[in-house]
């Protein structure tokens, strides 16, 4: 009990700090210098519009400037949006509901050609986030965050459990694996032309977007590049009662996803 208190009070701590800095933060943004537009994706749902506005606060303050902010909703949330999420810079645009897949799948098609970062809207993020991926676009797929594929003697991917998490150096290779929580940049072309085939990917990983978007990205033969260093998560209070990453992981989703994949279109490690 105590340990848990006290992971609480940490907790706290982060969110109160990240609250203040995104309050008084005071950036003047320059150009991203890419050859074609800056566009931050993301979607939400009503479960998580109390913290919304903090996230998008926190997306449009950045130290380099985005050309758009597209924030994708289904037309049912969209009504219930609150006034606080709006006027913030940030363009709302309705699609089907394809849950997590809302984030990426409509942007490849509103803004084709586009330099995309998906974002989640859940998280804290600083004030230099977008310009760490930016610096890097040309390497293709870039993220903050990442796990390292484990592979057995047969060259397969071993159990999501089994890889190493949340790397802690820069590195780039085939087996670099980003996590959607951390902001990931894609560079345009960089998919495999099945990337937006909604009955695909509904069929083979409906809650893993993260695995999808590796095996599109992978048969088009990327050389995903994780930068910086470990990545901490600060989640705002209250948006996690519906929590993908926890599913995935404890209810065995992302392995599941992974197995699919493997089934269709091989292992491209």
């Amino acid at each position: 009990m105590i340990a848990d208190a006290f992971r609480r009070w940490k907790q706290g701590r982060r969110i109160a700090r990240a609250e203040a800095e995104i309050a008084t933060r005071a950036v003047v943004p320059r150009s991203h210098g890419l050859d074609a537009p800056l566009v931050v994706s993301l979607t939400s749902y009503a479960a998580r519009f109390a913290s919304l506005p903090l996230v998008l606060r926190s997306l449009t303050r950045q130290t380099v400037r985005p050309d758009r902010v597209i924030l994708w909703l289904d037309k049912c949330d969209e009504q219930a949006l609150p006034s606080e999420a709006r006027g913030l810079g940030v363009e709302v645009l309705t699609c089907p509901d394809m849950r997590s897949y809302k984030k990426i799948v409509p942007t490849l098609a509103e803004a084709p050609g586009a330099y995309v970062v998906t974002a989640d809207d859940d998280v804290y993020y600083g004030p230099d986030w977008l310009e760490g991926l930016a610096r890097h676009a040309g390497q293709g797929v870039v993220c903050h965050r990442a796990h390292r594929v484990s592979l057995a003697p047969d060259g397969q991917p071993r159990s999501y459990g089994d890889w190493q998490r949340n790397i802690s150096a820069p590195d780039r290779s085939a087996l670099i694996f980003p996590t959607g929580v951390g902001g990931v940049l894609y560079a345009p072309g960089v998919f495999h032309p099945d990337v937006a085939r909604v009955d695909l990917f509904q069929e083979l990983a409906p809650s893993a977007d993260d695995v999808w978007l590796y095996w599109m990205h992978r048969l088009a033969g990327s050389q995903p590049a994780k930068v910086g260093g470990r990545f901490r998560i600060t989640e705002w209070p209250g948006s996690q009662a519906q929590n993908l990453r926890g599913q995935n992981l404890v209810g065995d989703g992302n392995d599941r996803a992974v197995r699919a994949m493997i089934g269709r279109y091989g292992f491209p490690g």
